[in-house]
């Protein structure tokens, strides 16, 4: 992870950082105006002994006495003190609000004591060190009727406190922030860290070990009208499936296929929305294109084209109808539509049949390409048994659906019958990821806009 990781991930999801700050503020903001103020008032003391004339010097056996002075602070908040200036119910209370220490190299003994009153601390602070002094005087005699060997004298009275030392305002919101950033960070990390589903083309790439042909943007309209001839092919998802019908040609310059299954791996993926598109841009193209629906068991193609589906591929297989018959045209210039008729209760021995692979190579003998639309790879093996027997199979992936290990099994699936993976396709990719990983076609899209508005003025 580099810097470059930090900032990208920080421009997707800005939102909720965002929102982390806001509420870590407004949090922040709450607890300081529910948080008492504690005012702190501080009492210097100072030891002194014995000198050789019998006077009281701090300056005399300072060693003796430094050495000694945390033993008085210990003592200065002992219950046994404490008890002598306030009740025994508010003993422990106002223990956990006295400190002591001692001034490094010196003979001093600095007390402080919080409080939410600043005069109720002051008087405490002032208290505490005048019964302590009588404390220390009495202690230190060795003899009721000798002098005291110590003495403590107060050097600064405790005065009355005139700013808390809490809350703090700025404080808490910095601290507040640190947080939010802190939690939102470690958060988003540990999400895409555990996120194994598809987000780039290159992920697509290395997962499939195939190229990935082509990136559809998503739409929201898409969902509605899912072929691009709805938007007379002046969109950026237009363009992106030219560029995939491109890309496809470019692919098999070699071995050109006749006849391509689409699957995804699981149902949901955008397949045959991509298989219809598909088949109008290449028919667009001037290719003489037959559309399958292959899919027995959900099929979609009819309710996309409007056409009737009641009659179609499984019909010719049982010997039910003819070829020429089922086989329905749609749009200008003409695409060939095959439906996938009634659902039959073997899918599976359907496709596989001896009849099927005929069937197949008769149409490839009319056809430039055959599409198929199949059913997803993983739960049923339909598509891979279409895979075996076709020229090659094109794989959809949906951006942040799709599993990386789905993709994995798919390819293996496909690997152990010897099918010939042309490559994959990112569907349903987001605007903002298409433009932060340079893929985007929303320029396209403005400027075709801008062209259509320019020929309608002229």
């Amino acid at each position: 992870m580099d810097l470059l990781y930090f900032i990208r991930l920080a421009r997707k999801n800005w939102v909720l950082i965002l929102a982390s700050l806001i509420i870590s503020l407004g949090a922040a903001l709450v607890v300081t105006a529910n948080m008492p103020p504690k005012y702190v008032a501080t009492i210097t003391m100072l030891f002194s002994s014995h000198d050789k004339h019998g006077a009281f010097s701090a300056a005399y056996q300072v060693g003796t006495l430094s050495q000694g002075a945390q033993s008085y602070a210990n003592l200065l908040t002992s219950r046994s003190m404490v008890s002598r200036i306030t009740t025994a119910e508010d003993v422990p209370r106002l223990q956990q609000n006295i400190t002591a220490e001692v001034v490094p190299g010196t003979v001093l003994l600095r007390a402080m004591v919080s409080d939410q009153d600043p005069v109720r601390a002051a008087s405490l602070a002032n208290a505490l060190g005048a019964k302590f002094a009588l404390l220390i005087d009495q202690m230190e005699r060795p003899t009721p009727t000798s002098r005291p060997t110590v003495k403590v004298t107060v050097v600064d009275q405790a005065e009355v406190p005139k700013e808390p030392v809490s809350p703090m305002p700025v404080v808490n919101v910095l601290v507040g922030i640190l947080i939010a950033m802190v939690v939102a960070f470690s958060s988003l990390i540990l999400r895409d860290r555990l996120d194994t589903t598809v987000k780039s083309p290159h992920e697509l790439q290395h997962n499939s070990k195939s190229s990935t042909l082509g990136i559809i943007g998503y739409e929201r309209a898409a969902r509605r009208n899912p072929l691009i001839v709805r938007t007379q092919g002046r969109s950026s998802r237009a363009e992106a499936f030219r560029s995939l019908r491109t890309n496809l040609q470019f692919i098999g310059v070699d071995r050109q296929p006749k006849s391509l299954v689409i699957t995804s791996c699981l149902p949901n993926e955008g397949k045959s929305s991509t298989c219809s598109n598909l088949a109008i841009t290449l028919a667009q193209a001037g290719w003489r294109v037959l559309l399958v629906d292959s899919d027995l068991r959900r099929p979609r193609l009819p309710d996309y084209f409007g056409i009737e589906g009641a009659v179609g591929l499984t019909d010719v297989l049982i010997g039910k109808a003819r070829l020429d018959e089922v086989i329905q045209t749609w749009g200008e210039p003409k695409l060939f539509v095959l439906p996938s008729g009634q659902i039959p209760p073997n899918p599976s021995e359907l496709l596989g049949s001896r009849i099927m692979r005929e069937l197949l190579d008769q149409l490839t003998d009319r056809y430039d390409i055959v599409i198929i639309d199949a059913p997803p790879l993983l739960p049923v093996t339909d598509a891979a048994t279409l895979a075996a027997v076709c020229d090659g199979v094109m794989l959809v992936a949906r951006y942040g659906k799709t599993r990386q290990e789905h993709i994995e099994r798919a390819v293996e699936q496909l690997s152990s019958i010897n099918a010939r993976i042309v490559g994959t396709v990112l569907n349903f990719v987001p605007t903002k990821a298409s433009r932060y990983d340079g893929y985007g076609y929303g320029h396209y899209e403005s400027e075709t806009a801008k062209e259509t508005v320019t020929t309608t003025a002229v």
